[in-house]
């Protein structure tokens, strides 16, 4: 084991507590979660930040030594990575994303050009025990949290949609903000992705009380085989607080490959009483969505927003077609309000409150 210094920590590892130096160790276990030290090797132009443990998006140069995690990713607008079946001291990846995923790149998109690429130095160890000079090897799960137990009977409202950037964090914070407003005690939950910060903070910034995400239930990302335990792991820590609604939103499609399908086949997971919100770029999406989400999972949509109800185009489309009352997050908030309170709120039966729209 040596200790080297870091300038920079991804919000990957946030809940590990790291500061610079780190201690690594050779022995490197290629494994979704394992925390790494790595070396940039290359400069880019464009995609060239990396989200801290603060949420801030720093600056990258090629030489900076940075703290992330082995994961996977697999985004229609992005990278698409794997975590290699051998890793070692010196093994060339890529950075996956901008909270510190590191894995093997296998395509790109051309908006974001090829990944930084990272020379791997080792594996982090941690050192959990008081004067006790024995570390053990960090992957996420160190300090995520517990299995649940049970799941809440809080209300929920899901926010899925057709792919990345379908407007589901937008419409997730305004649905937050309103809900604030109204006086309810709200949480926030982004259950499916790959590692970032950004969305579960601006949950926070429109009122939400707490906020969780996968990564603090201990992934780097989610797939078919660990969706919905770290859904279970959210939903259970959630629990422990005196929430009146939990907005979810799950990130990328319901037909990506980071599980949302799974959660929407765990009946537990979505109870009687659940409210569904679809968002999508335009007509075809929203009328593809929703008819899935109704033939296969038997899943009424209450209110469809994103990209398609920026004008009246889209909305009279999906009001006149579909029959599903179509709500912009960029509108005013007492537009929100009203429809949020049909759509919404009657659907939860939540208790009323003494808030209002500001």
């Amino acid at each position: 084991m040596r200790k080297i210094e870091v300038l920079k920590i991804g919000s990957v590892a946030r809940r590990l507590g790291l500061g610079s130096p780190v201690t690594i160790q050779d022995a490197i276990r290629p494994e979704a979660g394992t925390v790494v030290a790595a070396r940039l090797l290359n400069d880019k132009t464009g995609y060239n930040t990396l989200e801290d443990i603060h949420g801030r998006m720093v600056h990258l140069r090629r030489g900076d030594v940075i703290v992330g995690a082995l994961g996977g990713r697999a985004a229609l607008h992005g990278y698409a990575g794997r975590v290699p079946e051998h890793v070692h001291p010196g093994s060339r990846l890529a950075l996956l994303n901008l909270g510190g995923v590191i894995g093997a790149c296998d395509s790109w998109h051309p908006s974001v050009g090829p990944p930084f690429e990272v020379e791997i130095l080792g594996q982090v160890v941690v050192f959990p025990h008081f004067r006790h000079r024995e570390g053990v090897s960090a992957d996420l799960e160190f300090g995520a949290l517990p299995e649940a137990g049970g799941l809440p009977g809080i209300p929920r409202i899901y926010v899925a949609g057709t792919s990345m950037d379908s407007g589901k964090t937008t419409f997730a914070c305004a649905l937050i903000r309103d809900l604030a407003d109204r006086g309810f005690r709200v949480g926030g939950a982004k259950t499916t992705g790959v590692s970032l910060l950004r969305d579960t903070l601006a949950m926070r910034d429109h009122g939400a009380l707490l906020t969780l995400d996968f990564t603090d239930a201990g992934f780097p990302a989610t797939g078919p085989r660990t969706a919905t335990r770290a859904t279970r792991r959210i939903l259970g820590a959630l629990a422990r607080e005196r929430l009146d609604v939990i907005v979810i939103e799950t990130g990328d499609g319901i037909l990506g490959q980071y599980g949302v399908q799974e959660i929407l086949d765990d009946a537990e997971l979505r109870p009687e009483g659940t409210a569904f919100v679809f968002c999508a770029q335009d007509p075809v999406g929203a009328q593809g969505g929703v008819r899935l989400l109704d033939e296969r999972w038997s899943i009424p949509v209450a209110l469809v927003s994103g990209p398609v109800t920026d004008n009246a185009v889209g909305k009279n489309f999906i009001k006149e077609t579909l029959g599903i009352p179509a709500l912009n997050a960029f509108e005013d908030p007492g537009a929100i309000h009203e429809q949020v309170d049909q759509a919404l709120i009657s659907r939860l039966k939540l208790p009323p409150r003494s808030g209002g729209p500001p």
